[in-house]
C-alpha cells in the first residue's frame, strides 16, 4: 500500500529527530530548493501526489512565494493540511486553502515570549537612540554628538494588537512602570490582559502614546495601518516599534516622519519588502534596525518546529490541527 506523504517546504534546524520519528507513518520528502514555476510544474505533473501535509517555513517564500490561490489551486488533491511555523500566517491564504478543504495551522503562543523581548530591546534602544551612541562609539567618538534619551518611567505605551504577543509585551512595559494603552478589533478578556492594559480607540492610541508598539498581524485591514495620516496624529518625538510584519507600516511615510522631527527614532524587526530595507531607513541612526529575528533563539526555534509536528501528527490521527487558523475556526 503506498504510504501517505509530509513535504517539508524550507528547513529543519532544531526538531530533525522528532522530524524524523513522522516516518513511522508517512513517507518524509523535502521540497528541493527551486523556483515557484519549477514547483508549480512538479505539482502539476504529479511529482507530489500523495502528499497529505506539507511543513511550511517562512524562508521557504524567499523561492517557493506565497501560497496564494495560484498555488493552492495546483496542489495535489491529496493535500489535506498546512502546518505553517510561526504566528503570523499571512504568506498563506487561509480562504482559498479552505475552498481547497485544506486545514491550515500556525504557532501561536510559542512565539510570545522571545518576540516580546526584542519588542523591549527595540524600544529601551528607540528611548535612547542607541545605535547612534554605538556607531560613535565604534568611530572612536565615544559619546560624539548623541543627545539625551527618554528614560521609560511614566510614559505612555500605546500597543497596536493585543493578541499574545502584546499581551506579553504589556507585562514587560509594566515592569518598567509605564501606562499602557491598547488598541485591538475588540477588547480582550482579562486573561489576556494581564497588565490591566486600558482599551482605547485608534485615534486616542495615536495621539497620547509617547510609544508605539505593533503586534497586530498582517491581513487586508492591517496593511498600510500606519501612514502619513496617522503619524499626523502622534505626539511630537514618539517612538515607533514595529515586531510584527513591515507592511503594516509604510516605510516612505515613517521615512518622512523622521526627517521631520515627529519620529524620535523607531525599532523595525520586520520590513515593508523583507528582506531589501528601504535605503534611508538604513542611513538613519534614529533608527534601530533587526533582520527579523522576533524568534531566534535556540529555545523558540525548537518549540515552534515540535509544534509544527505536533500540528501535523494530530492532522493524520484525528483529522484536525490544534492550532487551525482563526478564519477557518468561524
Amino acid at each position: 500500500m503506498t504510504r501517505p506523504i509530509i513535504l517539508l517546504c524550507g528547513d529543519i534546524t532544531h526538531a530533525q529527530k522528532e522530524w524524523e520519528e513522522l516516518s513511522s507513518f508517512a513517507e518524509l520528502r523535502e521540497v528541493p530548493i527551486e523556483t515557484r514555476e519549477e514547483f508549480l510544474d512538479d505539482c502539476k505533473t504529479g511529482k507530489y501526489d500523495g502528499v497529505v501535509a506539507i511543513f511550511h517555513t517562512y524562508m521557504s517564500a524567499r523561492y517557493v512565494g506565497l501560497y496564494n490561490k495560484e498555488l493552492i489551486q495546483a496542489l495535489p488533491e491529496s493535500v489535506k493540511f498546512i502546518c505553517h511555523n510561526g504566528a503570523g500566517y499571512d504568506q498563506i491564504d487561509p480562504v482559498a486553502c479552505m475552498e481547497r478543504g485544506i486545514q491550515v495551522s500556525n504557532t501561536p503562543e510559542v512565539v510570545n515570549n522571545a518576540t516580546a523581548n526584542v519588542a523591549m530591546m527595540l524600544m529601551l534602544a528607540g528611548l535612547r537612540r542607541s545605535t547612534m551612541a554605538e556607531k560613535n562609539l565604534r568611530n572612536e567618538k565615544f559619546r560624539g554628538d548623541i543627545v539625551p534619551g527618554y528614560d521609560p518611567e511614566g510614559l505612555t505605551v500605546g500597543i497596536i494588537g493585543m493578541g499574545g504577543i502584546g499581551s506579553a509585551f504589556s507585562v514587560r512595559a509594566k515592569a518598567f512602570e509605564m501606562n499602557i494603552i491598547y488598541h485591538n478589533n475588540n477588547p480582550v478578556s482579562d486573561e489576556r490582559n494581564p497588565a490591566d492594559a486600558k482599551y482605547v480607540s485608534m485615534d486616542e492610541l495615536l495621539e497620547t502614546s509617547d510609544v508605539i508598539s505593533i503586534s497586530c498581524p498582517l491581513n487586508a485591514s492591517t496593511r498600510g495601518l500606519i501612514g502619513k495620516s496617522q503619524f499626523d496624529k502622534m505626539k511630537d518625538n514618539v517612538v515607533i516599534i514595529n515586531t510584527a510584519r513591515g507592511p503594516i507600516i509604510d516605510e516612505q511615510a515613517l521615512v518622512d516622519a523622521l526627517a521631520s522631527g515627529k519620529v524620535f527614532s523607531a525599532g523595525l524587526d520586520v520590513f515593508e519588502k523583507e528582506p531589501t530595507v528601504h535605503p534611508e531607513l538604513l542611513k538613519n541612526d534614529n533608527v534601530t534596525l533587526f533582520p527579523h529575528i522576533g524568534t531566534f533563539t535556540e529555545q523558540t526555534l525548537y518549540k515552534l518546529e515540535l509544534k509544527v509536528l505536533a500540528n501535523i501528527k494530530s492532522g493524520f490521527e484525528t483529522g484536525s490541527l490544534i492550532t487551525q487558523v482563526a478564519e477557518q475556526r468561524k
